[in-house]
């Protein structure tokens, strides 16, 4: 194949190279997939205003989020089990991240633990939390990421309970897989992929087997991740993670303008408006379609970040014109990870980068700090 010229270039290699149970856990949505479909389309609807005549040398996509200098205002967002998509996945993405001047997030439910991200960066990473049952797992979570010099910790705050995802359960998804007949035969369908597997030890996950009680196989695991996720987690155990973290705090899953306003209340540093890329509750807005008005209401007292549906540099765009200081790229740069390792990653990140530059040139802007909703043309 011609070298990828766009994202949906990469999706196609990522199918054809990684098994479909693994294909389909990074590209599927909870239910009918309706919210899904959405965070893309709605991105599609929003149209730009072209300028001419304009001087446009001298341009610059480089800003801050939440304080940290970063090449473009685009983060690897947390994604689970990454290291299922190309062996060692989490550890090949946070490279390509470091390199290219961005932030890479690490998800509790990756594959390469904390441990193994920080032995091959050399600069801070993100770690992202889910809240567990045992409090004392997730303090310890919560410490090994400060141990790793992580430098900010991003909880999320939509997995109370797990939304239901149709195609894991008609895949039997299971990280490492199970050896049925249809498991074997996908894998075998990859042989590259299975030959880079074969090569790691790293196939579970990697925060939780050995750290977690009574974790201390692959058999108690499944339990242990089914049995952990908290649905009585509420923003009265903000401040305990809070205290128990000591630095900059992003709440991830705000979909709704009184949520932004308790995020606020609790002393976040940011908030991510996002609905887990259409995984959780299928029939919930899209995340673009909520963050004008969650700019809106909350103004400046936080940073305002916005996750789901990107697969341009033109839709980071568009973002940023109404009103997110920083984006969260997870599919675009997971395509990229399994159709080409740590290459595909930087590929994914360096086409976002040439379709945001060129666009921001020809709606007469030259600094991404000076983008705003006068480059948005209307909504078809």
């Amino acid at each position: 194949m011609a070298q990828p010229l766009t994202i949906a270039d990469l999706k196609k290699m990522a199918q054809r190279r990684v098994p479909k149970m693994f294909f389909d856990y990074a590209d599927s949505g909870a239910w009918t997939e309706s919210t899904y479909a959405a965070n893309e389309a709605d991105f599609r609807d929003i149209k730009l205003r072209q300028r001419v005549l304009v001087d446009m040398t001298n341009r610059t996509l480089a800003t801050t989020m939440i304080g940290q200098k970063v090449s473009m205002p685009v983060a690897l967002a947390p994604t689970g089990m990454t290291g299922m998509q190309h062996a060692d996945g989490e550890m090949l993405a946070a490279r390509a991240a470091e390199e290219f001047g961005v932030p890479f997030t690490l998800s509790t439910m990756s594959i390469c633990s904390i441990e193994d991200v920080a032995s091959v960066t050399t600069k801070p990473f993100w770690f992202q939390l889910y809240v567990m049952r045992d409090r004392g797992f997730v303090a310890d979570l919560i410490n090994r990421a400060k141990a790793a010099r992580c430098s900010a910790l991003v909880l999320t705050a939509d997995l109370q309970i797990l939304g239901q995802r149709h195609k894991d359960l008609r895949n039997g998804l299971s990280a490492p897989p199970k050896f049925t007949p249809k498991h074997i035969w996908q894998m075998a369908t990859r042989p590259f992929w299975c030959m880079d597997m074969m090569k790691t030890k790293r196939r579970s996950f990697g925060n939780i087997l050995g750290h977690a009680k009574g974790v201390t196989d692959l058999s108690s695991i499944s339990t242990f991740t089914h049995e952990q996720f908290d649905p009585q987690l509420s923003w009265k155990d903000v401040a305990w993670i809070k205290e128990q973290w000591g630095g900059p705090l992003i709440i991830k899953g705000i979909l709704d303008v009184e949520d932004a306003k308790q995020a606020v209340d609790t002393g976040a540093d940011a908030i991510i408006v996002s609905n887990h890329g259409g995984r959780q509750l299928d029939g919930a807005p899209s995340s673009i379609s909520m963050l004008p008005r969650i700019v809106d209401a909350i103004g400046d007292r936080l940073e305002v970040h916005l996750d789901g549906g990107i697969r341009s540099g033109q839709d980071v765009l568009k973002a940023v014109a109404l009103g997110a200081r920083g984006t969260y790229i997870g599919r675009p740069f997971l395509y990229g990870l399994g159709a080409m390792g740590k290459e595909g990653v930087t590929l994914a990140l360096d086409i976002i980068r040439k379709e945001m530059d060129m666009t921001m040139a020809l709606c007469g802007k030259r600094d991404i700090k000076d983008v705003d909703s006068s480059i948005i043309a209307g909504r078809q």
